[in-house]
């Protein structure tokens, strides 16, 4: 073993030592011979006890560790520090700009575990609120974990959306006449997105190449016969392809669907297109109705476009309203009344569901049974302030390990809506995780489940649960599913929209909105729920403020 990897796990040991807390000394001493080890001028490996003792900075109690590092490629107090230390915390420990003080107050008091969880506390504004920690410092450690989401070559579509329309306007202004689309990933509207495709209905590609040889966007440009090739500042790859205008939407039709899809339409048709004109007559020829681009992944809904079935997908221009919000009564950012104007007066929507953290969410300020009281009082007085607009009394209610809920019934009964989710214990069997959400489901208070499986999309996949069965609950207890909006959730996934739909369980596009630019999320529900296939007859929040008044009344126990 070198003296680089043995200065790597000196160092890792006194960060655990330092988290959990151990002699201020002790811990110095073996971050010191950290540092030591790094700029010997010699190698450890083959060295006795005793002369590791006599280098400076060791000592006997290290050169013993040191040994057995070799010796054995570990060491038992590593050990049994790791043993005692989530795998996510170790890997915090990474992050530039963290110390392990920092990791303490992110674990033991903010409850956050894993990378994923923290990205998605940054960008609700969490950290913030912990000692130590400051709007500089959250923005530096979100920068730092997106670089390394990155790493990987896959990104959110809300990472990557404003850059690759600022691509496209930069390419209209080189083909101003010129037909031109998203294809691929982008078009569909995918939740994750790996290429960015683009196609231009011009053989010009030399002028586009030279014109985009000095673009502000686009990076390591390179011209590939009809391709461009290149990538965003944040590492995503680009594809542009130039056809010719008049095969231009045979090459869009073929870089817009999965090879699943495309196939699939293309065995319907016994003569080939030569040429179309558009889209639709693609799919005209293969006895299809038009598939939005949305639902072009694999076979889902050939069968409906072949008997004129396919819904109308939602838009958002359809939502009445918002549900699932948080405000300065738990982590929120701003007041209710705030959200409320902000939503009545920019968004133009009719109502606004509040669901502030419940009691058990200690780390986001969750409410007690007395603030809960106060919260309402403060909802009424606003009600009674505000023309035309309405604030529905919600919580969002944590799920607790046995799948009750954290407050009485007498409590529970005093909301318009409790939306019910998991926040803590995501590790468990899917049998277990599966018994707990049904319990929830049961609960005759429970009007929506949230994010069913907790997922932070490139980060924390979500716990394993029997989608069916779960569903299955929902339909039989009248409890609708959340389509969390939150562009790391995503989540209930667009993939088990069509089962829940056909099993008569509406579904909700809720922002979960800890801010009021949060409520712009929503775009980002309505993309994933056009690719499920929802129709706003089956979505909550499109109901309007009268439609949802009555669904809610009857949902509430007598």
């Amino acid at each position: 073993m070198e003296n680089k990897p043995i200065s790597r796990t000196l160092r890792l040991l006194s960060q655990l030592m330092e988290l959990h807390d151990v002699n201020p000394f002790k811990t110095k001493s073996v971050a010191n011979a950290a540092f030591k080890v790094d700029k010997l001028p010699f190698p450890l490996a083959g060295k006795t006890v005793a002369e590791l003792e006599k280098i400076d900075g060791i000592g006997k109690s290290l050169a013993a560790k040191i040994a057995e590092l070799l010796e054995t490629g570990t060491m038992a107090e590593l050990q049994e520090m790791l043993d005692k230390t989530p795998e996510g915390i170790v890997e915090m420990m990474h992050i530039k700009g963290i110390g392990a003080k920092k990791v303490g107050i992110i674990w033991k008091e903010l409850g956050i575990e894993n990378i994923g969880e923290l990205y998605y506390a940054c960008n609700e504004n969490r950290l913030i609120e912990a000692k130590g920690f400051g709007l500089k410092t959250q923005e530096d450690i979100r920068k730092v974990i997106e670089f390394r989401m990155a790493g990987n070559g896959k990104f959110l579509y809300a990472q990557i959306e404003e850059e690759a329309k600022l691509l496209m306007d930069e390419i209209k202004g080189i083909f101003p006449d010129a037909l031109k689309h998203f294809a691929g990933e982008f078009r569909r509207m995918n939740d994750i997105i790996t290429e960015l495709v683009i196609v231009i209905g011009s053989i010009n590609q030399q002028i586009a190449f030279d014109s985009l040889a000095n673009s502000q966007i686009l990076q390591n440009v390179a011209l590939n016969g009809d391709h461009i090739s290149g990538e965003l500042k944040n590492g995503l790859l680009v594809d542009i392809i130039c056809v010719q205008k008049a095969d231009y939407y045979n090459q869009l039709f073929i870089h817009t669907g999965d090879e699943a899809h495309v196939d699939a339409v293309m065995k319907r048709i016994s003569n080939s297109v030569d040429l179309p004109s558009s889209e639709e007559l693609i799919y005209e020829k293969a006895n299809l109705s038009w598939i939005p681009p949305e639902l072009r992944e694999g076979e889902m809904f050939i069968q409906r476009a072949n008997n004129n079935q396919l819904p109308t997908l939602i838009t958002y221009h359809d939502l009445k309203g918002t549900l699932h919000n948080h405000s300065t009564w738990s982590d929120g950012v701003n007041t209710i009344e705030e959200m409320a104007l902000y939503c009545r007066d920019d968004l133009k929507l009719q109502y606004l569901g509040m669901c502030d953290h419940s009691k058990s969410a200690v780390y986001a300020k969750g409410l007690s049974i007395e603030r809960v009281l106060q919260q309402h009082e403060e909802i009424d007085a606003l009600n009674k302030k505000l023309e035309n607009f309405h604030i529905f009394k919600g919580i969002e209610s944590d799920i607790l390990g046995d799948g009750s809920l954290d407050y009485p019934d007498e409590i529970l009964q005093r909301f318009d809506f409790i939306v019910a989710s998991v926040h803590s214990n995501l590790k468990m069997a899917e049998d277990k995780a599966t018994a707990r959400l049904i319990k929830a489901i049961e609960n005759p208070y429970t009007t929506i489940l949230g994010h069913p499986t907790g997922r932070l999309l490139l980060s924390r996949r979500g716990y394993d649960i029997d989608h069916k069965k779960v569903i299955d609950a929902c339909a039989a207890n009248n409890v609708v599913i959340e389509i969390n909006a939150n562009p790391l959730r995503l989540d209930l996934d667009w993939r088990w929209h069509q089962y829940a739909l056909e099993k008569g369980v509406m579904l909700s596009i809720n922002p979960d909105a800890h801010r009021n630019s949060g409520f712009l999320d929503m775009e980002y529900g309505v993309n994933v729920a056009r690719k499920g296939g929802l129709s706003k007859d089956m979505c909550l929040n499109a109901l309007s403020l009268e439609e949802i008044t009555t669904v809610f009344e009857k949902k509430k126990p007598k």
